[in-house]
């Protein structure tokens, strides 16, 4: 089934939901570009910090203007991730999702605008940390959401693969807008009785305005699934299986960590991937963006054909694809032939994603959404938040060492998956049923 079909066989609740994310995802995403920018201009005093030892001994690391802004970017996701399970465990206990949506973008935007003011380094970090908290609400409760709407596990698969395309887009081609916002700044705002914003106040107040259109649609056109309810008194996450030695949903969230590093590792690389192939930067650009496209393509064939097929198939085709998508780049010269690697690995991402939340999905019980799903986007939020960290440290042993590691991940999370993961039966019996009754 095609992406526009797919879409348009969708309940209309997940489209919204959908596109309130897609549009928060633009204005966050904004950031990515952005705050780099910010922090090595003239407007952010941080010379104070540069070569200044931070740790003991060894241990020790010199502060450098590349390291604060990964401490920047990569605090967000730490915080967004480590904080999920709580967040998601909350909304459990309350038996809503929708105030917590609410409230994280309300978080969101404020800090976006909240840039515009900031000065010093230390304020950054805490605008950043405080998105990060208010990514946290906003997760959990949102694929609670989209998972307690599906009518049956037939639908669960398709209902993730739209939400996961919109929220990509906006996720994706946010930062190719703030490029373009930036460098065309300032904008004389003096007709509209507006004072003159630089280029990087107009991409802040994009990013404000962005999350305050997401949440004007979640507020007006969202609601809580009328089968939302308060959840069991055990909400741990659980750890062991039966019969097996990990749980399925938290051997997924293994696996999840494994692939948010994989993609992650490229994103600081620019300097040095542009060198190797000598290429132009806007090569880099579309290198970046090809996952997200490849993704954007086909999460929602995915996602509906894991509804028919089943979960694991998908699962096991992506990660045997992740690992050589992930090492070639460390090898690949060619600047095309890196485009098209990168586009096999968002494939591979795309096989992943919406069936392993659609079969974390299906284990949940009922009234547990919040804490099952937020053990795989807490996954993948810390290897994302690790990727950046990792490839910029292990770039240092020779250009194939941090995809080399990366793969050797993938690896290891296949076979994660393979002996640990079994395939729900819920979903293939809900197709079977369906198919025989029409």
């Amino acid at each position: 089934m095609g992406l526009l079909s797919g879409v348009a066989d969708t309940d209309r609740r997940v489209i919204v939901l959908a596109l309130a994310r897609m549009v928060g995802a633009a204005g966050n995403s904004f950031l990515i570009v952005v705050l780099p920018l910010y922090i090595a201009s003239d407007l952010i005093d941080i010379e104070s910090l540069l070569g200044t030892a931070v740790g003991v001994g060894a241990a020790s690391v010199t502060l450098t203007e590349p390291l604060l802004i990964g401490v920047v970017l990569s605090l967000f996701g730490f915080l967004n991730s480590f904080s999920q399970p709580l967040t998601g465990r909350l909304s459990d206990r309350m038996g809503v999702r929708r105030p917590f949506v609410l409230a994280g973008i309300l978080l969101l935007g404020t800090a976006s605008g909240l840039y515009m003011i900031a000065d010093a380094y230390w304020q950054l970090i805490a605008l950043r940390a405080a998105q990060g908290f208010g990514a946290a609400l906003i997760i959990p409760a949102t694929v609670a959401l989209v998972n307690e709407y599906a009518a049956s596990d037939a639908d669960r698969g398709g209902n993730f693969g739209v939400y996961n395309t919109f929220r990509l887009i906006g996720f994706g081609f946010g930062p190719v807008l703030a490029g373009v916002v930036v460098e065309r700044g300032p904008y004389d705002l003096s007709a509209i009785g507006l004072p003159v914003l630089d280029g990087f106040d107009a991409a802040f107040a994009a990013a404000c305005a962005g999350a305050y259109l997401s949440f004007a649609l979640v507020f007006l056109l969202v609601r809580d699934a009328a089968k939302s309810s308060e959840a069991s008194d055990d909400l741990s996450i659980r750890v062991r299986g039966e019969g097996r030695l990990l749980d399925p949903v938290f051997a997924l969230g293994l696996a999840t960590v494994a692939m948010g590093i994989c993609i992650a590792l490229y994103a600081t690389l620019q300097t040095q991937v542009n060198a190797r192939l000598d290429q132009p930067p806007v090569w880099f650009g579309l290198q970046f963006a090809a996952v997200t496209i490849a993704n954007v393509l086909f999460q929602v064939p995915v996602g509906q054909a894991s509804d028919r097929i089943g979960r694991r198939p998908f699962l096991l085709a992506g990660f045997v694809l992740l690992a050589p998508t992930t090492l070639l780049q460390g090898i690949v010269t060619d600047p095309l032939v890196m485009t098209l690697v990168r586009l096999a690995q968002g494939v591979a991402v795309a096989c992943v994603f919406a069936p392993s939340l659609a079969l974390a999905g299906d284990l949940a019980r009922e009234g547990e959404s919040g804490t099952t799903l937020s053990v795989l986007t807490m996954g993948f939020g810390f290897g994302v938040a690790v990727g950046p960290l990792a490839s910029g440290w292990l770039v240092g042993f020779g250009f194939v060492v941090p995809f080399a590691v990366g793969a050797a991940l993938a690896v290891v999370a296949l076979v994660t998956v393979v002996t640990q993961v079994e395939e729900t039966l819920g979903a293939g019996e809900d197709a079977a049923a369906a198919a025989t009754a029409d």
